[in-house]
């Protein structure tokens, strides 16, 4: 199976799969100012979730936000039509109180399910954190495995192909999100983090187990090219691989379904994120490192042939 030799069609499903949240986030830069739909854990702000003994129109809720003087309010359903989330800028003990009067004298009595309130500068700590954090993470692993297979020429292209995997996987999880928020209001909030640490430590998992299995295969056969070496390895760790994944993947989808809607959004990106690591580390990691030994990731590949079919033709 030539997998390695079909590396453009890999890299298009890779780029398909983010392309969609990239043009999500240019589209929520432009209306709102910010790339990624943060929740209020990175902005700051506001999020009362309200139950109320009839339905009502999130767009009523919001006008009560609205003539009380937050124009910035958002609101929506959760889980039915009488359960609310609103979305609005921090404010102090007091001012809920006459939120919640106005809400009343307009709704009826209602039940408060959740309610946290954080200011900006608390958010912008977490964002720098979460930032850092997963820059820390990368920069750890690339080191780790350069060192890991220095028995293998240039280790450190190993080491870059992992991190540029592992950064497919955070990039294809916020495409996901990006979309989730148009479709159904998700933000990413602090548990975002987590998980993205969590897929990261995934894929590299997987991307180091094939990794072995080359440093493995490169000397039992040393008669074979590389990318005859990385098509058996794939294929050698595939079963492992699948098997790891499906068996996470039941755990996360009992969870998803039987865990109620506050892990809802951190299982479901846990999910994407687990398919997109198993999908990095064979068709992402792997291909680059051998286009990047055959001098092809760049394009040199091409030139090489070119020159190499004139210089036969010149003797001829």
């Amino acid at each position: 199976m030539r997998l390695v030799e079909r590396r453009s069609i890999w890299f298009t499903l890779s780029l398909l799969a983010i392309l969609p949240g990239v043009l999500f986030m240019i589209w929520q830069m432009a209306t709102t100012g910010s790339p990624l739909p943060l929740s209020i854990d990175y902005t700051g702000g506001t999020e009362w979730e309200l139950r109320f003994q009839q339905a009502v129109a999130p767009t009523d809720v919001r006008q009560v936000f609205v003539e009380a003087g937050y124009p910035d309010t958002t609101a929506f359903h959760v889980e039915d039509e009488r359960t609310v989330l609103v979305r609005f800028k921090p404010i102090d003990l007091d001012e809920k109180e006459r939120l919640a009067q106005a809400l009343e004298e307009r709704f009826g009595p209602f039940e408060e399910l959740s309610y946290r309130s954080i200011g900006p500068a608390i958010g912008s700590e977490v964002s720098r954190a979460a930032v850092l954090a997963i820059v820390a993470a990368s920069i750890l692993i690339l080191v780790y495995i350069a060192l890991a297979f220095r028995e293998l020429s240039h280790p450190f292209r190993y080491g870059t192909a992992a991190v540029v995997a592992l950064v497919h996987d955070v990039l294809v999880t916020l495409s996901f999100l990006a979309v989730m928020n148009r479709v159904a209001g998700w933000q990413i909030d602090a548990l975002f983090l987590t998980a993205a640490l969590t897929i990261i430590g995934f894929s590299v998992n997987d991307t180091i187990v094939i990794f072995d299995r080359i440093r493995e295969n490169v000397r039992r056969y040393k008669g074979e090219s590389l990318a005859a070496v990385a098509n058996r390895s794939i294929i050698e760790t595939a079963q492992r691989s699948i098997a790891t994944q499906v068996t996470a993947l039941l755990v996360l989808l009992a969870i998803l379904i039987f865990g109620g809607a506050t892990l809802r959004v951190f299982v479901a990106t846990l999910i994407v994120g687990f398919v997109s690591g198993t999908y990095s580390s064979m068709f992402s990691a792997t291909p680059i490192v051998v286009a990047w030994e055959e001098g092809s990731l760049f394009g040199r590949a091409q030139a090489d042939r070119a020159r190499a079919s004139g210089s036969r033709a010149v003797t001829a």
